[in-house]
């Protein structure tokens, strides 16, 4: 049997009719670039933000207060190219640039942290906790008269204490950027990530779990005023055709991916259910010594983008696995602070040991949806059995 890490067709195939629907509405309208499928699609995923764990909209949102508009009810969407624009855009919004500095966890993707740099911005590294998310210990350790956010990433699905964070971040009048690459719907206590913070930045590339069938993203906020901003800066800084208030970017979500986002965005409770279905059952019958499984936090609610064990002896691991074909991937191999790109940091191996660490024996086994039992069944056997 040939497992592979993960599989995109089985969710095209399941709403085929509906995808292609929509794929010929787009086709068939004449207009491709900040349409009606675009103003539907940021509607709807703001109101899909705004809903709490019973599916009715929040009253109120514990969030850090620092753009002046979080005692609103409302979530507000801004859908740009990608998710790497939504942060480097969702942080130049709020002003953070050269001199400043913003604090990231050390085991993130490196894109996290290009959304820093790419506005002049000094990222300050703190380690993982046991659960890969932000030490939040950590956090306050390395707070500086130069710090002006803290960035969460809610790295693999998963959350951390978000209520200890939105502390911090109001006690020092700090702005608070997270994450969401990874964590479409994911829950602290009930309210969904993204909104806590001033920006909550999402990537809907095609392997997230609320994926596209090419690259896009969007920018969430409760101030309307920032979501209005970012939707100038994505237009060439144009609030009116040919008018520029400021030098902006061309990063506008197509009218295709819109309406393939809006119909994928319509399954998202079903397909977060499966996902967390196939994530008990790995940790519950997973029981090899060798291997560390990941956990679920109290109070959280993991959407499970990737379920990322560690071994010691990963590569032996990997070898194995690939024996039995069965796919893994690391996320990630070389953190950022150890990446050249970031050489002019001046970090050395060894000066955050417990990211270092993780790098060294992350594996990301087979989870996608549309895995049947008899192919996790298979998974399952041959990690139990793994010996290295």
């Amino acid at each position: 049997m040939k497992i592979l890490a993960n599989r995109m067709d089985l969710g095209f195939q399941k709403h085929q009719d509906e995808y292609e629907e929509a794929a010929l509405r787009v086709l068939r309208s004449g207009w491709y670039i900040l349409g009606k499928e675009m103003q539907s699609f940021e509607e709807e995923f703001a109101t899909y933000n705004a809903m709490g764990s019973d599916n009715v909209v929040a009253t109120s949102f514990c969030c850090t207060g620092i753009t002046k508009a979080c005692d609103s009810t409302k979530v507000y969407c801004a859908g740009l190219a990608s998710g790497l624009d939504a942060l480097w855009i969702g942080i130049r919004m709020l002003g953070i640039g050269q001199g400043d500095e913003v604090i990231v966890q050390g085991n993130t993707y490196i894109a996290s942290v290009m959304g820093i740099t790419m506005n002049g911005a000094t990222p300050v590294f703190v380690e993982p906790d046991e659960n890969s998310q932000i030490d939040i210990i950590e956090i306050e350790n390395n707070i500086t008269d130069k710090t002006k956010a803290i960035m969460v990433v809610h790295l693999y699905g998963q959350v951390t204490d978000m209520t200890r964070i939105v502390d911090i971040c109001k006690r020092h009048n700090l702005f608070l950027i997270e994450d969401c690459a990874q964590a479409h719907g994911a829950m602290w206590k009930g309210q969904k990530v993204g909104t806590f913070g001033d920006v909550g930045c999402f990537s809907f590339y095609p392997t997230k779990n609320m994926g596209a069938f090419g690259d896009a993203g969007a920018v969430i906020a409760h101030d309307p005023k920032l979501i209005d901003d970012v939707k100038t800066y994505r237009n060439y800084g144009s609030h009116k055709h040919y008018y520029n208030k400021v030098v902006g970017a061309n990063s506008r979500l197509d009218e295709m991916q819109a309406a393939l986002l809006r119909v994928r965005l319509k399954y998202m409770d079903e397909i977060t259910n499966e996902r967390r279905m196939l994530a008990a059952r790995y940790s519950k019958s997973l029981n090899n010594p060798r291997i560390i499984t990941p956990i679920e936090v109290d109070d959280s609610y993991a959407v499970w983008h990737q379920y990322v064990i560690r071994c010691k002896n990963r590569d032996e691991l990997i070898d194995y696995l690939n024996s039995k074909d069965i796919g893994s991937i690391i996320h990630y191999p070389v953190p950022p602070h150890l990446q050249e790109a970031y050489a002019y940091l001046g970090h050395k191996v060894g000066e955050y040991p417990i990211t270092e660490e993780y790098a060294n024996e992350v594996l990301s086994i087979p989870m996608y949806n549309g895995m049947t039992k008899e192919e996790q069944d298979y998974v399952i056997d041959a990690l139990n059995s793994f010996e290295a």
